[in-house]
């Protein structure tokens, strides 16, 4: 596929052999994946999180077991979660004067991970200027800490989102955990044809076609792809029909190294959601919902906040969601019957459904792929290549140098197919 080649195949059935399924998702130390990953700042914990001198964070971030503290001075650090002493797990650490201290010896550690204080030592020892604790840099934007986790002196600038520019009144931020591969979670959002199924009434709703585009969605099952790749990753877009000589064009960014950009219906939030490998069975999300005119309303908050709107509900005091693979999703059989597709309440919890339901890794020599899976395909195709490309020669994309590279937007209309090859690349620019 070249870069600005559309996939118009109609029938793909290409399944990943068990070799390239590892490469795929296994995102550790010392994989592929896991160095190709780790070239991206990658956001992990919501900015108010952490207070200075509060209590520090448990973290996952690409199999590492870390601990997230916000300094006296406001400042973050993240350090592997066992004191290299005796491994003693830093998370009952005393935060205090701007560094960690292991409760168990006392050893302190500040945030770029030097000892600076070693009690169980005699006064004139040297020891602490040899002993060091893993250590990651940390930023601070637009209300989300960002971690790098690459070589040292090799990051890029943290991505710069639209989002970011609107007022914190016109965004709403959250977070949860999500019980399965960071690649499959990627599949699930970039499958725009599921969306004729799995998210839809039985009764299709009396709602002016201006207003809302679903019922283009669940009247045409079968979209057509265009895919081109960009410097920031891949923008696809899916093509239904929506009367004589009008296509209803549907156009979400792929955002490398994992993360979805999607495109709203008019008047509606827009949403980007981050999909960080914690381990390679499980993955930490972050979701953002915005506007970019008018701030969320009293009712827009209280639906996020419920579960809904592409968020879902938590366990209190946790990120897992409420509804999951142990209740079944709390699906109801009876709803199912009588009213919607699923049984199951809430959009995202449909997707969880469906994206865990395959088990943490997939097993994708089993799959048969139609043209309906070109961007999830695309997006396999892209990571797998920047992961061999880092491998074999060094080589990293244009995407590691962040920034405004990112500052791009989804976008959705009913347009004629003339008018999507004029518009479709000026519509992503903000």
């Amino acid at each position: 596929m070249g870069k600005d080649d559309p996939v118009r195949s109609c029938y793909v059935d290409r399944m990943l052999s068990v070799e390239e399924n590892a490469f795929l998702t296994r995102t550790g130390a010392g994989t592929p994946m896991g160095d190709f990953v780790r070239r991206f700042w990658l956001p992990f914990l919501l900015a108010d999180e952490l207070v200075p001198d509060g209590p520090p964070l448990r973290v996952k971030l690409l199999g590492e077991r870390l601990v997230a503290f916000r300094a006296t001075d406001g400042q973050v650090g993240l350090v592997d979660e066992f004191c290299p002493h005796r491994r003693a797990p830093m998370f009952f650490g005393r935060n205090e004067e701007d560094g960690l201290r292991c409760v168990y010896h006392g050893w302190k550690f500040d945030r770029a991970g030097t000892c600076t204080d070693m009690p169980s030592e005699p006064p004139d020892s040297l020891f602490k200027t040899k002993v060091t604790i893993a250590a990651y840099e940390v930023r601070e934007k637009a209300g989300l800490l960002w971690a790098y986790l690459g070589p040292p002196g090799t990051a890029g600038e943290v991505p710069h989102h639209e989002w970011m520019d609107v007022p914190d009144a016109q965004r709403y931020l959250g977070r949860w955990e999500q019980q399965s591969n960071f690649a499959q979670a990627i599949e699930g959002e970039l499958d725009s044809a599921h969306l004729s199924s799995l998210h839809q009434p039985l009764a299709a709703p009396d709602v002016p076609k201006a207003s809302s585009f679903g019922a283009y969605l669940r009247e045409d099952g079968a979209p057509r792809w265009s895919i081109r790749e960009r410097d920031f990753g891949l923008t696809v877009t899916a093509r239904r029909k929506a009367g004589e000589g009008l296509g209803y064009f549907r156009t979400n960014h792929f955002l490398l190294p994992c993360c979805s950009l999607i495109a709203p219906d008019p008047g509606r939030q827009r949403m980007m959601r981050t999909w960080v490998p914690m381990d390679d069975e499980r993955t930490g999300v972050i979701g953002v919902n915005y506007y970019m005119d008018k701030p969320l309303s009293e009712a827009d908050l209280a639906a996020l906040r419920a579960g809904e709107n592409g968020f879902p509900l938590p366990i209190p005091g946790t990120h897992r969601p409420q509804a999951n693979r142990a209740n079944d999703y709390l699906i109801d059989r009876d709803v199912q019957r009588t009213s919607t597709a699923t049984g199951i309440r809430g959009i995202r919890v449909q997707d969880l459904a469906m994206v865990e339901g395959l088990g943490p890794i997939v097993d994708r020599t089993r799959e048969h792929l139609g043209s309906s899976d070109a961007a999830l395909i695309a997006m396999r195709r892209l990571l797998m290549r920047g992961a061999h490309a880092l491998r074999d020669s060094g080589a990293v994309p244009p995407a590691v140098r962040g920034g405004d590279l990112y500052h791009v937007q989804g976008w959705s209309d009913v347009l004629t197919d003339e008018e999507f090859e004029r518009q479709q690349d000026q519509r992503i620019l903000v």
